[in-house]
């Protein structure tokens, strides 16, 4: 699982190829969840409240380079990584 950004110990990741809809994976403290792009709400998975409140802001950032590494992903093309939340 490529990591495309980490931040307050909250690692993001992309799978190659992975299943629709777009969606970008998260692990923080043991917990792991998968969050819509296009939604920015979680899909799967169980996460702290203010983690989840991090990653939604983050994404909500960087959306563009979320769904370009996206359509990166499913052309098996390498992942870019994108700046850490502030």
């Amino acid at each position: 699982m490529p990591e495309i950004s980490r931040f307050f110990g909250i690692v993001i990741a992309m799978y190659y190829k992975d299943h629709s809809p777009p969606h970008f994976h998260a692990k923080y403290g043991g917990k792991r969840a998968a969050f819509s792009i296009e939604e920015l709400r979680m899909i799967e998975g169980e996460f702290p409240r203010r983690a989840t409140s991090l990653v939604l802001e983050w994404a909500f950032q960087h959306r563009e380079e979320l769904i370009e590494n996206w359509e990166r992903a499913q052309r098996n093309q390498p992942l870019k990584e994108i700046e850490p939340h502030d």
